[in-house]
């Protein structure tokens, strides 16, 4: 494990083979004062990552030896929670969804604003500070939140949630009875409000909802406030 000292700069892995598209993603990053790293392939992004410490991961998806997801899955499975997104061409539903489901946290469609990138990326680096929660755990009959951990627990049996699905829960379950907008949500979770992305929400509440399906007393802890939005739920009794 790799320290970081007082005055370090956030250090961000960007895997892209676009050499002209890199220069400038690397270009506008480091004008925010973040340490960038290029990697062209997965094989080198993967000894990057086993040898330095990193805060952030960019990742194309079609890289010349293989996708992207991949690493992304990998990353999660073992457990590490370092922040993701994706960036790549594939601008279908199915894609996004995928890429979500794999353990993103964040998902930026081919071409896209410098702008709309250098936001997203500082958001999900502060991501972490805007969600600290006054307590260390959140309790609710038979779940359990541990925000020390970042685990989620119903009837003793570990949820798996994504980095996302665990701070849209938290965020909720902070706020319980709360309506919140799409787009409030997109502030408070994701760090940036962008109209067109609350579409985004959408699919992480029904991912979430379905985790939380698996047991029947956590089925219907978040609930749907036609024409306005999301709450938690948590239970009466």
């Amino acid at each position: 494990m790799v320290v970081m000292k007082q005055g370090d700069h956030q250090r961000i892995l960007l895997v892209e083979d676009e050499i002209d598209l890199a220069n400038l993603i690397s270009l506008n990053l480091k004008s925010l004062n973040f340490e960038v790293i290029h990697a062209t392939t997965l094989q080198h992004a993967k000894q990057v990552l086993s040898t330095q410490r990193i805060d952030l991961l960019l990742l194309d998806r079609m890289l010349t030896d293989g996708d992207g997801l991949m690493l992304c899955e990998q990353l999660r499975q073992n457990g590490e929670l370092l922040p993701c997104m994706m960036l790549t061409a594939r601008d279908s539903e199915a894609d996004i969804v995928l890429g979500l489901e794999s353990g993103a946290d964040d998902y930026l469609v081919k071409p896209f604003s410098v702008l709309e990138l250098r936001a997203r990326v500082k958001a999900l680096l502060r991501r972490g500070k805007q969600l600290t929660p006054a307590t260390d755990t959140l309790t609710f009959d038979d779940l359990v939140i541990d925000s020390n951990t970042r685990e989620v627990t119903a009837f003793n049996q570990a949820l798996l949630l994504t980095a996302r699905e665990f701070d849209l829960l938290l965020f909720l379950a902070q706020h319980p009875k709360q309506v919140f907008s799409r787009m409030q949500l997109l502030e408070a979770v994701w760090g940036y409000s962008y109209s067109g992305y609350e579409h985004t929400v959408n699919s992480h509440i029904n991912r979430l909802r379905a985790k939380l399906a698996q047991t029947p007393s956590t089925s219907d802890l978040v609930k749907t406030v036609w024409g306005v939005g999301y709450k938690f739920s948590p239970p009466s009794h």
